[in-house]
């Protein structure tokens, strides 16, 4: 699994090679926020406005390109690379700081939104993506971004629950092929959304918004 979601930069270096298209065109410059961070090269935040067709044509053409299978983790795989074997609502533990992370620090009362989550104090809204690694925190895996900054799709259909879905960490399909989850939290959600375990099905996956990005997975080969 990738380090971090795919930054601008990634996404502009696939999206615009138009002789690897496999279904579909990409608009190479999608994202909503073109300007440096703190002095960080705009082309450092994740990519964002991306649907997950998109996001499925960029690891095709990936794919194409390399010779190797790249591809939109399941569910499954994406909490399990989360947690890092942890049980805590995050995996830095019971809480989670503006420190840590890219969220909604700050108490929308319109919104019914908290800043913060169990003990944790309140923090900042930066009301924007912040460059991929920015905090320089990364979990037990060597993950980075896993809450918040962008939402990140995943490649099996929506289920309600847990109920019947596959044991050994496989594409979870139903036929009902119009959302996905996604995962991980975002730049503008408080902090209870940005937990390991919760999961949004908000958007459908013709969906594109400011906030959601995508990260991805490279099998391994039998050999490797």
């Amino acid at each position: 699994m990738g380090r971090y979601p795919v930054t601008q930069n990634q996404w502009r270096a696939i999206a615009s090679r138009t002789d690897l298209k496999v279904n579909l065109d990409l608009n190479s410059d999608t994202s909503y926020f073109k300007e440096p961070y703190e002095g960080i090269d705009r082309w450092q935040r994740p990519v964002e406005n991306v649907n997950w067709y998109e996001a499925v044509e960029f690891c095709e053409r990936l794919s194409k390109l390399t010779g190797k299978n790249y591809r939109l983790p399941s569910e499954a795989e994406w909490e399990y690379a989360c947690r890092a074997g942890t049980t805590t609502p995050f995996h830095y533990g019971e809480t989670i700081t503006t420190q840590l992370a890219n969220y909604r620090g700050t108490e929308d009362e319109e919104m019914k939104l908290s800043g913060s989550y169990g003990e944790g104090p309140k923090g900042e809204y930066r009301e924007q993506t912040t460059p991929v690694g920015y905090f320089d925190f990364v979990n037990s895996f060597g993950l980075s971004d896993m809450h918040g900054n962008v939402l990140e799709w995943c490649a099996d259909e929506w289920h309600d629950n847990y109920e019947n879905a596959p044991s050994d960490g496989k594409l979870w399909l139903n036929g009902d092929d119009s959302r996905s989850p996604l995962r991980g939290g975002c730049w503008d959600d408080d902090p209870n959304y940005c937990r390991s375990a919760y999961r949004s099905s908000f958007f459908k996956r013709n969906n594109h918004n400011d906030n959601i990005g995508f990260r991805i997975v490279c099998d391994r080969g039998i050999n490797e």
